[in-house]
């Protein structure tokens, strides 16, 4: 070989060495100029813009080998959703993360883009994975999705977040449709909950993590968190986030210089008195994976504190929560495994959950006095905290809680091809589908709806019903080719059942996904039917006799001709079978 070639080549290898050696920090070194974020440039008074975000991880993916991204979808507004992922080869492979050699950490930022906190802190955490000043322990996966609400990030002010203490220019809590995300996990409204769900649904996280900033009452504490409620986690992973992860999460945080409180859920009284535990229903992100068996986190730091305290907060509870997950993996993996196992056999499940007043923990609350003095506005009381008079007491803490309405699994559900947005859901979540191969009769059990009230405002872009109330009955039904058997015997059996019952809080009943058969189609003129009604009555005694009973029962009925006529329409043939009749049969 030529000298020269020799000599060009010992170049390329040194420059490439210091390029390298510039992007790379040690755990003492300063930080290279260029991997610097907005937080950082700014004194911590502002939060990355879109553009930054993305061109930040551009520069992360393109000079660091053990970054990998991927896409999940566009957001509503045709933005592409993107992931980034810290491994030790740069390589997200499927085979890893089913095998479960690596505990698989998914953090979410800006759900609600003016809580901005853990976008900025997540910028640091995977800068300084990737430059090695912290080091990821090798059975950890780490999932960023670096700003989930893009609709919300360019929708930037100032002034939406009334109560928040900076930074100086944010994002908006609705996405580009005005949806706020984080009440969407099951009627997937948007585009950024069917990315999220199908990454979900792929990377089996085994600890979810949404970062938020609160609301509601002052204190003293920066960081307040949220766990999955662990009665509804259930199991051996409820049981073990509860008992031994979470409390690991506190001693860790406290090392760090934080005295962390659970989420002080509490917006109408002064906290003092200690408060109960935040229930979060599937509509939430951590309730939604709590479906799957994941260990769920919602970090909220408190709004009152200046914004850098909180994202340097954020940062260190990620910190901790790698450390404690790294340590505990094993355990971890083999509840949820566990668990999962042990739900192919388990038939009773609750559909709701009420907090347990009789039973209480307790928790160290560093609050302030509050108080009341003339407002400045209106003359009158109102409630103010008292800096000058901070305390520290143990109050209660409501977090147990007991589960409502609980019913008894079937072997498989019978969904009629026809309502395609269920089945598009449930690919999405990952839900196993088997189509049926001819038309048939099957004997299942089917419900009617007997009641339910809707509110009178739609809730985000829905007039939920509540209060839904269904009576089951055995019977026969045409199923046609075409059609979808859902066998519960698979891992997202929580799921299935908790959208597919009727009477569930969050189901898709409730969110209008089966509206169309809560209409009546088909009447009747009332001159012609009184003819056709008395023959029914002829030819039918024992209706004869109920429709007298209800008569005399009832003196209102007795003086409403209409009413009559439809009670003996109702219970004719004429009465078509669709109306209230829930359209997802039960194969016991």
């Amino acid at each position: 070989m030529p000298l020269v070639v020799i000599f060009t080549a010992m170049k390329k290898l040194i420059l490439s060495f210091f390029i390298a050696s510039c992007a790379m920090t040690s755990q003492a070194g300063k930080i290279d100029s260029t991997y610097i974020t907005p937080f950082e440039k700014s004194g911590g008074k502002q939060t990355a813009t879109y553009d930054e975000v993305v061109a930040f991880y551009k520069l992360l993916l393109e000079n660091f080998s053990n970054i990998a991204s991927g896409e999940m979808g566009p957001a509503d507004n045709g933005y592409p959703l993107r992931y980034y992922a810290y491994t030790n080869d740069g390589k997200l492979e499927p085979e890893d993360i089913k095998s479960g050699s690596k505990l698989v950490i998914l953090i979410n930022n800006g759900i609600h883009a003016g809580e901005p906190d853990g976008i900025d802190a997540s910028m640091m955490l995977m800068r300084d994975a990737a430059t090695g000043k912290i080091k990821i322990p090798d059975n950890i996966l780490l999932v960023v999705v670096p700003a989930y609400n893009i609709g919300g990030m360019l929708n930037r002010n100032s002034h939406s977040r009334a109560n928040q203490n900076g930074p100086e220019s944010y994002g908006f809590r609705g996405n580009a449709r005005n949806l706020d995300l984080n009440r969407d996990f099951i009627k997937c409204d948007a585009a950024e909950t069917l990315g999220l769900e199908d990454l979900i649904a792929r990377m089996n996280p085994d600890i979810f993590v949404d970062n938020h900033v609160s609301d509601g009452a002052d204190y003293q504490h920066i960081m307040t968190l949220i766990e999955t409620q662990h009665n509804k986690l259930g199991g051996k992973t409820g049981a073990y986030m509860h008992d031994t992860l979470t409390p690991r999460l506190y001693a860790e945080m406290k090392k760090k210089g934080y005295d962390m409180v659970p989420y002080v859920n509490d917006f109408s009284n002064t906290p003092d008195n200690g408060w109960r535990e935040f229930y979060e229903s599937p509509r939430y992100s951590t309730g939604y994976t709590a479906l799957f068996q994941t260990i769920g986190y919602v970090p909220e730091t408190h709004m009152l504190k200046p914004f850098d305290e909180r994202v340097k907060a954020t940062y260190a509870l990620m910190q901790c929560i790698i450390k404690a997950g790294s340590e505990n993996a094993q355990a971890i993996r083999k509840a949820r495994v566990d668990d999962r196992q042990a739900l192919m056999s388990q038939r009773e499940f609750a559909l709701d959950w009420r907090v347990d007043t009789t039973r209480a923990d307790t928790v160290t609350f560093k609050g302030y006095t509050a108080g009341y003095k003339p407002s400045e506005v209106s003359g009158l009381p109102r409630l103010y905290y008292d800096h000058k008079k901070p305390f520290t007491k143990r109050v209660p803490f409501y977090d147990q809680f007991v589960p409502e309405k609980i019913v008894t699994a079937p072997r498989a559900y019978i969904i009629p091809k026809a309502w395609t947005p269920i089945i598009i859901l449930f690919r999405n979540s990952g839900v196993k589908m088997q189509r049926v191969n001819y038309d048939s009769t099957m004997e299942v059990t089917a419900y009617h709806i007997d009641d339910y009230q809707t509110t009178s405002k739609p809730y985000e872009k829905h007039y939920l019903h509540y209060n839904i109330k269904a009576t089951p009955y055995k019977t026969s039904v045409h199923v046609s080719q075409g059609d979808y058997i859902i066998w519960l015997a698979q891992p997202a059996k929580r799921y299935i059942i908790e959208t597919l019952e009727p009477t569930a809080p969050d189901c898709f009943l409730a969110w209008n996904f089966f509206d169309g058969i809560l209409q009546q189609k088909e009447g009747y003129s009332g001159y012609v039917f009184e003819d056709v009604a008395a023959e029914i009555l002829k030819k039918n005694p024992e209706l004869k006799i109920e429709l007298a009973e209800k008569r005399e029962a009832d003196p209102e009925f007795a003086k409403n001709a209409d009413a009559q006529l439809y009670y003996i329409y109702k219970h004719s043939p004429y009465f078509e079978d669709a109306y209230m009749r829930y359209p997802v049969y039960r194969l016991e």
